[in-house]
Order: C-alpha cells, then sequence, then structure tokens
C-alpha cells in the first residue's frame, strides 16, 4: 500500500528536456558540451525563480523542484542542502512508453541525489494497447517498490492520451475529449494501475474544468483505504486562466494538496531571454511571479 503524502506540495516543473532542447533552443542530440550549458543556465533562472518566490511569502516546506539530472544536478544538489522538496523525473523523455531514463543503471542514479519524490511521467490510456500498458505497470510497480523501500516518495504523472478510435469517434475534437470523455479514463487508468501493484504516494493529475469530474478522480486515487494519497494539479502548457480555473475547481478537494506549473511559469521568460528582450533578473523575476500566482490561487480557493 502507498505510504501517500498529504502536505501541501507547490511544485515547479522544469525537468522537461525536449522541449528545452528543440523547442526553447532548436538544438538537436547529441548536445555539445556548449549547447548542455546554455539549457543548464536557463534552467538555473527558473531555479532562481523559486528561491525568488520563497523570499515573498511562499512557505519554504511546500516548495519544491521537479528538474532533471542532466540539466540539473547541481541545481538537485542545492536545492537538497537548502531542505527544499526535491524530485527526479525516472523516464525517458518524449517516448510512448514508459522506460527507465538509465536503462539497467537507474537506482545508481535515484541512489546520487536522493530526491523526496521520483517521478513517472507516464501515458497511459485503458483503451489503448493492452501489452504495452503491461509491460508500463510492470516497471512502475518496480519503480514504486524502490522508492517505498529506499526512503522516496513516488509521485506519478499520468497522461490520458486520446487513441486513434477515440480521435475518430470526436473527429479529433481535443475539447470534447477533455470534458466528456478523459475523466472516466482516467478513473480506470488509476484503478487498473492499483491493481497491478502501482502504488504512488502523488498523483500529478491534468486539470478537470468540471469539479465532479475532479472529486471523482481525487476519490479514485484515495479509495480502498489510501487515504493519506494526494493529488496535485499539472499544467499541461494551458494559458493562465486554463491554469487558474483548474486550480479554482481542484483547491477546495481535499485530496488536492497543490499544484506542478511549469511551462506556462517559465516559458515566456526564458523565450524572451533568449531573445534578449529580458534581463536575467526580470526573467527570474516573472517567473517568481508567475509561481507565487499559482500559490496564492490555490491557497485562497482552499479557504473558500
Amino acid at each position: 500500500m502507498a505510504i501517500g503524502y498529504d502536505k501541501p506540495l507547490y511544485i515547479l516543473p522544469f525537468d522537461h528536456r525536449a522541449s528545452f532542447e528543440k523547442g526553447l533552443f532548436g538544438f538537436t542530440a547529441p548536445l555539445s558540451a556548449e549547447q548542455t550549458a546554455t539549457v543548464a543556465a536557463s534552467k538555473r533562472v527558473v531555479y532562481d525563480g523559486l528561491k525568488l518566490a520563497l523570499t515573498k511569502g511562499v512557505p519554504k516546506e511546500a516548495a519544491g523542484i521537479l528538474v532533471d539530472e542532466q540539466f540539473g544536478a547541481d541545481i538537485l544538489r542545492d536545492a537538497r542542502a537548502q531542505g527544499l522538496v526535491t524530485a527526479c523525473p525516472a523516464e525517458k523523455s518524449g517516448q510512448d512508453e514508459f522506460d527507465f531514463e538509465y536503462g539497467a543503471k537507474w537506482r545508481d542514479h535515484i541512489a546520487e541525489f536522493k530526491p523526496t519524490f521520483i517521478k513517472a511521467l507516464v501515458r497511459y490510456n485503458p483503451e489503448g494497447d493492452e501489452a504495452m500498458n503491461r509491460r508500463q505497470a510492470a516497471r512502475l510497480r518496480e519503480l514504486g517498490e524502490y522508492a517505498h523501500q529506499n526512503g522516496h516518495y513516488f509521485m506519478f504523472e499520468l497522461l490520458v492520451p486520446m487513441t486513434a478510435e477515440q480521435k475518430d469517434r470526436l473527429e479529433g475534437d481535443q475539447h470534447l475529449y477533455d470534458l466528456h470523455l478523459r475523466p472516466s479514463l482516467m478513473i480506470a487508468a488509476i484503478k487498473e494501475l492499483q491493481a497491478a501493484g502501482v502504488e504512488p504516494d502523488v498523483w500529478k493529475i491534468e486539470g478537470l474544468d468540471r469539479r465532479d469530474d475532479a472529486a471523482a478522480v481525487a476519490a479514485a486515487t484515495r479509495h480502498d483505504g489510501r487515504d493519506k494519497v494526494g493529488c496535485i494539479l499539472l499544467g499541461r502548457g494551458s494559458n493562465e486562466a486554463g491554469i487558474v480555473h483548474w486550480l479554482k475547481e481542484a483547491a477546495p478537494l481535499p485530496a488536492f494538496i497543490g499544484f506542478a506549473v511549469g511551462r506556462t511559469s517559465f516559458w515566456e521568460p526564458l523565450a524572451a531571454l533568449r531573445d534578449k528582450k529580458m534581463s536575467r533578473e526580470a526573467a527570474v523575476a516573472q517567473i517568481a511571479d508567475n509561481y507565487l500566482k499559482w500559490v496564492h490561487t490555490f491557497e485562497e480557493a482552499r479557504k473558500g
């Protein structure tokens, strides 16, 4: 059974790898040492934004970072030394099927950084490829058991992308899918994974437009004695209005303990910095203000 984690958790995630390499800088792998340093420096800007937000009233015990080892090793070490919540991704970036970033050596990499959370991003549609879902579930069970045996929490980022058949059925309408089909698929996915022995402490949940749907998904994560399991809302690269709406719908529900909003927090400031349209200091301040906005929105909606 999952250990669970039900304290407030306000994560600034910047473990994106392909999005930084290709999307932000137009680099193609393998990166040169100079390109790697450029990406790492941009991630330091995001981290400095979080640290600035801490001086503006974000509770330190709730603040956390999610960053990858490849570009953020120094950040992970520093954050751990500062007593911040840290989370590390275990998955290979940008793959349809979950697999370990460092192959058979994945345990060694986790042991080196000792993160608070080990995080897995997983694309899992219960109406999708059954054999692939079974393979993913077996790896994820192994990851979760390792986490709990070694003093880490397990964070599970569940994405439920449309299958080809669902896309045909809805004529590719993402909004219809998000509103009418995705909530029930998320619940089915959560229950299937739990039945396969996958026991996250925290579920990272894609935003849901209706509070009833958010409540039903939260109930699935906590059913059958899992009453300490937490849910956090992920941003999915949405605009500010979308994030604020999802936070307001989720925050009043006890299972929702916070959020992990990445690209909407940092993408525009980093792009402006890259294009020399903004100073580093201004980019750091903008990221801090965006992160603060999510904290304040969540906390206000929590109070009701």
